[in-house]
C-alpha cells in the first residue's frame, strides 16, 4: 500500500473543554482501528525529521510529539484503554485558547479589519406628493405591492378588453385628450390585436412591456414627457386556486385569467418654445406662410400638430409660387426644466415664379398647344402646384397615354420682386390606341341586343378619333361612322359629329332612317365630374316611318324630313357618377324642331326635365328615386313622326311591361307613342354579404303613363314592380332585374325580365 504523505496538522482555536473532548471521544470511538494503523504510518515516515525538529525549542508540538508510547507500541489496546472523557485536556492537545485571543494572521488579507462598527446612514425615504393618490394594486406578478406607490386611487379606467385596462387621473383637465388617446392606443396595442390567442402571464407579460412602451411614445407625442406609467400584471389567483383543486369563487372567477393595467400619469404638458423655421422669413410671402404654420411659442407641444403643420406650409408654398421649395425634417429639442420644447425646422423657398409655357416632348402626338388648352392655368399666373398635378390628370384622362410626368423648369429666375418664371415640361408615354369594345343586352321585350365597335383614340392628332360602330338585335340594326375630339376649344369639350343608318322595327313603329347629328359639349368623365354639364347641337334625318305591323299587314311608310336644334343641361351633385349613392341630378333638354310630310310642314319643342335623388341610410343601403316629365306642344300628334313621340314602358323606364308598350294604342292595338309623359320610379338597393360584399338585392317600384295632349295624362298610371341583383364589378355594376305589372293591359306579359350593364337610373 502507498505510504500517504507527511501532514502538518494546523491548531484549531477551541472555546471550551467538553466540546473538544466529546470531539475527541467521537474519533476514538469511530475511527478506532484506522487511527491506530495510522498513527504507526506516521510516526515510521516522521523519523528522519525529528531529529531536526528536536533541534528547535521554539517550534510547535508535531503530530508524533502528541502520541504516547503505548500506542505506538501497541495501538489497538491502546485505543481500548483510552478514556478520553476522563483524561485532563492538556494531557490531550494544546491549552484552551482564550475568547479574546487575536485571530491568525489570514493569507491574502491586504483589507485592515475595521476596528469600529460601521455607521451606514439611515435610508431616507422620499417625500409624498399630496397631489397624487395612489391605491393598491392585488396580485400583481413576480413581486410585492407597496400600498403607498401601486397604483392610482379614484381612477378613470378605460377597459380595452379583458386583458387589458388604462387608468387615468379623475380629473379630466389633467389629460383632456384621454378619449382620442385610448382610441389611438388600442389601434397599436399588441394586447388588444392578440387578445384573440391564448397566452400564459409570461407571454402576457412580454406583450405588456411592448404596450408599455407604446404608451411612452403615445404620451410623448401628445407633449407628456415627463409621465410615468406603472405596469401591473395580475393572475396568481387564478392560478392557485386551480392548483389546489377547487373552483375559484364567482366573485374572482374574473381574476382567474392573466390581465394588465396600466396606471398612468401624465405629468406637465410641456409646450413649444423657440421656434426657427429658417429662411422662410425672407419669402416674399413671409406673413402669409407664418400664418399657415400654426405653431406659435407657448403652444401646447404636440408631435401630430408638427406634422400637420408642415402639411400645411409645404401647401401653402406650393399653391402661392414655390415650386422648389425645400422643408428640412424638423428637429425637437425637449427641455425637461423648463417642460419646453425648441422646434427647428429649416424651410428653403427658394424663390417665386410664375407658369410659363407647357412643353409636349412629343409634339406630333400631343403638341404643347394642345396641352396648354387642356390646361386650367395661363401664362404669368402665379405657380400653383395643384394646377401642375391637375395638369397631369388632365392628360391622363385622354386615355392617350400610359404615363405623364410634369415638371417646373426654370426659365428666367427671381430678380428683386419680380417672380422668376418656370415652364411645365410634360414627359409622354403613348399608350395603345386602338380599341374593340362589345356589350350584349337582352329583354323579354326587347329581345337580344349586341352591339360592337373599334375605335382609334388619336387618328387625327390631337386627340381626334374615329370610331366604327355597329348594332344587331331583335328589333334593331345600326351602322354608323363617329369623328371625336376631345378637349376642342377649351377643357372637357368635346366636338362630335355622327353619321348612321339605322332599322327599327318594335311594337311601336317601324322606320328606316338615316341621320346626321353633330354635338358640341362640355362632360364629366370618370376623372372629372362636373356639378354643371351642357351641350348643344343639330340633328338632320330622312326617316320612312309607319306603325308596327300587325298579322303581317303593313300599312304604307310616311316619310319625314326632320331639322333640330337640341340644347341640354345638367347639374349633377352626386357622390359618383356610375353608381351614386348621395346627392341628386336634374337636368332638362329642349329641341325646337321642324318636319316636313307629305307636304305638310310643322313646327313643335320636345322638352324633357329628368330629376333623381339619392340617399345613403347606412352602409348597406341607398335609396334612390326618379321622376320625367315630357311635353311636345306646338303641333297634332300626326304630325310628328312615330320615332319622335314619347313611350314609356322597359327596363330603363316602367319595369315590368314592354318596351315602349305603354300608351295610347293605334286601331290595331299597338302602341302610338303620345305628346306628354311621366315617368316615377323608387327603389332600395341594398348590399348583401355574399361575393365579399359585391352582390346586392334590388327590390324596386315604378310607374307611368303617356298621353296624347302636351300635359302629362295621369288618369291611365301603369305600375310595376320586382327585384332585382346587382353584382358590382370594376367597371360598374352589372343589373338583372325581374318585374311583373300590377295593373297590366290584355296584351301585358305577366314577367319581364331585364340584363344590362349600370343601374337603371
Amino acid at each position: 500500500m502507498p505510504q500517504p504523505s507527511p501532514v502538518r496538522p494546523r491548531t484549531a482555536p477551541r472555546t471550551n473543554t467538553t466540546l473538544n473532548s466529546i470531539a475527541l471521544n467521537g474519533i476514538a470511538r469511530v475511527w478506532r482501528l484506522p487511527c491506530a494503523f495510522a498513527g504507526l504510518l506516521i510516526v515510521s515516515g516522521s523519523l528522519s525529521a525529528s531529529a531536526a525538529l528536536a533541534q528547535d525549542t521554539q517550534a510547535p508540538p508535531r503530530l508524533e510529539d502528541l502520541i504516547p508510547d503505548s500506542a505506538v507500541e501497541n495501538p489497538e489496546d491502546w485505543a481500548d484503554d483510552i478514556d478520553t472523557a476522563n483524561t485532563p485536556v492538556d494531557e490531550l492537545s494544546e491549552p484552551v485558547l482564550e475568547p479574546n485571543s487575536p485571530l491568525a494572521e489570514l493569507p491574502a488579507m491586504e483589507v485592515p479589519w475595521p476596528d469600529e462598527q460601521l455607521e451606514l446612514p439611515e435610508l431616507v425615504r422620499l417625500p409624498r406628493d399630496e397631489t397624487i393618490e395612489f391605491a393598491e394594486v392585488e396580485g400583481i406578478e413576480g413581486q410585492e405591492t407597496d400600498d403607498e406607490f401601486a397604483a392610482l386611487a379614484d381612477a378613470q379606467l378605460e377597459q380595452v378588453n379583458d386583458q387589458l385596462t388604462l387608468a387615468f387621473p379623475v380629473e379630466a383637465a389633467s389629460f383632456p385628450v384621454r378619449e382620442e388617446f385610448v382610441s389611438r392606443f388600442k389601434a397599436l396595442s399588441t394586447i388588444e390585436s392578440l387578445s384573440d390567442e391564448e397566452g400564459s402571464i409570461a407571454q402576457l407579460a412580454a406583450r405588456a412591456r411592448a404596450d408599455e412602451e407604446l404608451l411612452e411614445q403615445l404620451l410623448e407625442i401628445y407633449g407628456y414627457y415627463d409621465a410615468q406609467i406603472i405596469r401591473s400584471v395580475s393572475g396568481r389567483t387564478g392560478r392557485r386556486e386551480q392548483a389546489a383543486g377547487s373552483e375559484a369563487p364567482p366573485e374572482r372567477a374574473a381574476q382567474a385569467k392573466p390581465s394588465v393595467r396600466f396606471d398612468i400619469i401624465p405629468g406637465p404638458l410641456f409646450r413649444f418654445g423657440a421656434i426657427n423655421l429658417g429662411e422662410l422669413s425672407q419669402a416674399p410671402d413671409a406673413g402669409a406662410l407664418r400664418q399657415a404654420f400654426e405653431i406659435n411659442t407657448g403652444d401646447p407641444l404636440s408631435s401630430d400638430a408638427i406634422v400637420e403643420e408642415q402639411i400645411d406650409l409645404d401647401v401653402a408654398l406650393g399653391e402661392t409660387g414655390y415650386p422648389f421649395a425645400e422643408i428640412n425634417e424638423p428637429e425637437l429639442l425637449v427641455d425637461h426644466a423648463r417642460t419646453e420644447g425648441d422646434l427647428t425646422m429649416i424651410v428653403l423657398p427658394k424663390g417665386k415664379y410664375v407658369f410659363g409655357n407647357v412643353i409636349s416632348d412629343m409634339p406630333e402626338f400631343l403638341s404643347s398647344k394642345h396641352l396648354e388648352t387642356i390646361a386650367r392655368f395661363d401664362e404669368g399666373d402665379v405657380y400653383q402646384r395643384s394646377l401642375a398635378l391637375d395638369l397631369r390628370r388632365a392628360i391622363t384622362a385622354t386615355g392617350l397615354v400610359s404615363t405623364v410626368v410634369v415638371t417646373p423648369r426654370e426659365v428666367t429666375p427671381p430678380s428683386g420682386d419680380q417672380p422668376g418664371v418656370v415652364a411645365m415640361d410634360v414627359a409622354l408615354t403613348e399608350a395603345p390606341l386602338r380599341t374593340i369594345a362589345g356589350a350584349i343586352g337582352y329583354g323579354t321585350e326587347e329581345g337580344i341586343r349586341v352591339a360592337a365597335s373599334w375605335e382609334h383614340r388619336n387618328l387625327f392628332p390631337s386627340e381626334g378619333a374615329l370610331r366604327l360602330r355597329g348594332i344587331i338585335g331583335t328589333q334593331e340594326q345600326l351602322a354608323g361612322i363617329t369623328f371625336r375630339k376631345n378637349n376642342f376649344g377649351g377643357r372637357d369639350r368635346v366636338l362630335t359629329l355622327d353619321a348612321y343608318a339605322s332599322t327599327v322595327d318594335n311594337n311601336a313603329f317601324d322606320a328606316n332612317t338615316a341621320a346626321l347629328v353633330g354635338t358640341y359639349e362640355r362632360v364629366s368623365n370618370l376623372l372629372f365630374q362636373k356639378p354643371f354639364s351642357w351641350g348643344v347641337g343639330f340633328e338632320l334625318l330622312a326617316t320612312a316611318e309607319r306603325p308596327a305591323g300587325v298579322d303581317g299587314l303593313q300599312e304604307e311608310r310616311q316619310t319625314y324630313f326632320i331639322a333640330a336644334l337640341p340644347v341640354r343641361g345638367l347639374i349633377d351633385s352626386t357622390d359618383d357618377l356610375l353608381d351614386p349613392t348621395e346627392g341628386f341630378r336634374l337636368g332638362a333638354r329642349l329641341s325646337p324642331e321642324i318636319s316636313r310630310s307629305e307636304g305638310t310642314e310643322s313646327f313643335y319643342l320636345r322638352s324633357q326635365v329628368d330629376a333623381s335623388y339619392y340617399k345613403q341610410i347606412n352602409d348597406k343601403v341607398v335609396l334612390a328615386t326618379r321622376a320625367r316629365f315630357g311635353s311636345i306642344p306646338g303641333t297634332a300628334l300626326q304630325n310628328i313622326a312615330p320615332s319622335r313621340r314619347f313611350y314609356a314602358g322597359g327596363g330603363s323606364s316602367v319595369r315590368g311591361y314592354g318596351y315602349q308598350a305603354i300608351g295610347p294604342q293605334d286601331t290595331l292595338g299597338e302602341p302610338s307613342g303620345g305628346r306628354s309623359l311621366v315617368e316615377l320610379s323608387f327603389e332600395a338597393r341594398i348590399k348583401t354579404g355574399f361575393f365579399d360584399g359585391a352582390l346586392a338585392v334590388v327590390p324596386f317600384v315604378d310607374a307611368g303613363s303617356v298621353g296624347t295632349g302636351p300635359t302629362p295624362d295621369f288618369d291611365d298610371i301603369r305600375i310595376g314592380a320586382g327585384v332585382g341583383v346587382r353584382y358590382y364589378t370594376g367597371f360598374g355594376p352589372i343589373r338583372v332585374d325581374v318585374a311583373t305589372p300590377i295593373n297590366p293591359g290584355p296584351n301585358d306579359s305577366p314577367i319581364a325580365v331585364y340584363v344590362s350593364l349600370g343601374q337603371a337610373f
